[in-house]
């Protein structure tokens, strides 16, 4: 097993776990917990303390995750992202991996920076920061299991590429 290709995969789905985990949190756990906490008065430890952490994890683990795929496509990766040479399955797969990441950092990251208070916003512009958050949070979710479909259906000619 070549050195290259084992991290890259190690790094691939060990970021992926962490991405996809917190993602998971953040729709199932997170969501229902901040409704009680703002009714009992105990959501700003959870927005100071907890959400900063956690976002900075999701946000990184996402593009250790995409680098390390793109990694482990080395060679073909023009081919997965072009959904050819017999990587079209893969291709699927890194293709809403790409779409999600690029929610996470262009869109989900500036609305979450406006509801921790890290960037100047109204009152306003706080909901609809929060609104955008979870809706963008549930395409993702949506996009996740395709996403993971296609990603383990492409495993399957994994000596196509490298692995």
């Amino acid at each position: 097993m070549d050195l290259v290709p084992a991290l890259a995969r190690w790094l691939h789905i060990a970021a992926g776990i962490c991405w996809l985990g917190l993602l998971f949190y953040f729709v199932f756990v997170q969501a229902a917990a901040m409704k009680d906490a703002a009714a009992d008065g105990t959501a700003a430890g959870i927005v100071r303390h907890v959400m900063p952490r956690a976002l900075r994890w999701f946000r990184w683990s996402a593009v250790v995750t995409w680098l390390a795929g793109a990694a482990l496509l080395g060679g073909r990766f023009t081919d997965a992202f072009t959904l050819s040479g017999g990587m079209a399955g893969i291709g699927i797969g890194a293709w809403l991996g790409t779409l999600m990441l690029v929610n996470v950092w262009a869109i989900l990251w500036p609305a979450q920076k406006k509801v921790l208070g890290l960037v100047p916003a109204t009152d306003d512009e706080k909901a609809k920061a929060r609104r955008v958050a979870f809706l963008v949070s549930r395409f993702n979710l949506m996009l996740s299991i395709p996403m993971l479909f296609f990603m383990a259906g492409g495993w399957s000619h994994r000596a196509d590429f490298g692995m």
